[in-house]
């Protein structure tokens, strides 16, 4: 399934700050992560995650630092500040408004669908 950029764009932020919340990872594994919690039908590339890692480091909601692999590679890690929980908080809040929104006009437009066997 193709999801338009946009879609990916507006979601990338909270879906990679609610990935680290559940402890520190290095870029590949939130790659890992993203592909599973959408069954596969998110597949991001290192061009897109590293430059969005990038900017939250810069803007302090992420924590960088270097660590070594279980075969003594060098990688980076990604965690979270107390301001990047925040954000998530917040991000958390906004999308749920929006998911709420969705689901409500969304089911206004079931019966018409279903009634003209478009469903």
């Amino acid at each position: 399934m193709h999801i338009d950029k946009d879609l990916v764009a507006a979601s990338a932020t909270p879906l990679v700050l609610g990935i680290l919340a559940d402890g520190e990872l290095y870029g590949y594994a939130i790659l890992k992560r993203v592909a599973e919690l959408s069954g596969g039908r998110m597949e991001w590339t290192d061009g897109m995650l590293y430059p969005l890692l990038h900017r939250l480091e810069r803007l302090g909601y992420v924590a960088a630092s270097w660590g070594t692999s279980e075969v003594g590679r060098r990688r980076k890690h990604y965690s979270l500040t107390p301001s990047g929980r925040a954000l998530l908080r917040e991000r958390q809040d906004q999308w749920e408004v929006v998911a709420d929104a969705l689901r409500k006009a969304w089911e206004s437009t079931q019966r018409p669908l279903l009634a003209d066997g478009l469903a």
